[in-house]
């Protein structure tokens, strides 16, 4: 159970990297921006890549009718994730000490991973949601109104995952550095139980 439980204490505490590094990142290129411009979805808030990306994707925006970009206090997600992160990071490194030091069985390192799996299925779906509410929810006295094939109004979601066209631009949505130091986390926690639960011997539960 020792590398199990130490593998469990790493996995849990790469979720840290979140306070550091970005979440996710969108870019737009287009031939006005030969470089693109983009922003990056940290846990308490967005960044721009540079100095002036949100001002200018702002300035994007209200052409076509979208909202400006939230600060911090316009959404509950950016005050309750980094709690949510740091309290699954401490938990995590809890049950990995109590495995270490206690003996307790490896299914708390699934009990966890399971947890933690949910979590982010959640909170994909709200990204997701605000997303769609973000590229579709106009302004009606928009300055350019543009519609689809068959005169609706035309949806100026980013992709959740991938890229996408959007008039002349190409948007494109992918996981950032605290995305994958997640993933390898929750990947070391599985990898942690399945180590203890083949070396399991009598324990405490």
């Amino acid at each position: 159970m020792k590398s199990a439980s130490i593998l469990m204490v790493i996995g849990s505490a790469l979720l840290l990297g979140l306070f550091i590094f970005p979440l996710w990142s969108i870019e737009l290129e287009a031939p006005q921006y030969p470089n693109g411009i983009g922003m990056h979805i940290h846990l308490d808030g967005l960044q721009g890549r540079e100095k002036h990306d949100l001002q200018n994707i702002d300035g994007l925006n209200h052409y076509i009718g979208m909202r400006k970009l939230p600060k911090p206090e316009d959404m509950w997600e950016f005050s309750v994730f980094p709690k949510v992160i740091a309290g699954m990071a401490t938990l995590g490194i809890i049950i990995g000490l109590l495995g270490l030091f206690k003996g307790i069985s490896p299914k708390w390192f699934l009990g966890w991973l399971i947890l933690m799996c949910v979590l982010g299925i959640l909170g994909m779906y709200d990204f997701n949601a605000w997303m769609v509410d973000y590229g579709t929810n106009l302004d009606p006295k928009a300055i350019m109104k543009m519609t689809d094939a068959d005169g609706n109004p035309l949806s100026y979601k980013p992709p959740l995952f991938g890229t996408r066209h959007i008039l002349n631009f190409v948007a494109k949505s992918y996981p950032h550095t605290g995305a994958y130091m997640m993933g390898f986390g929750m990947f070391l926690t599985f990898v942690a139980y399945w180590i203890g639960n083949k070396n399991m011997k009598p324990v405490k539960v």
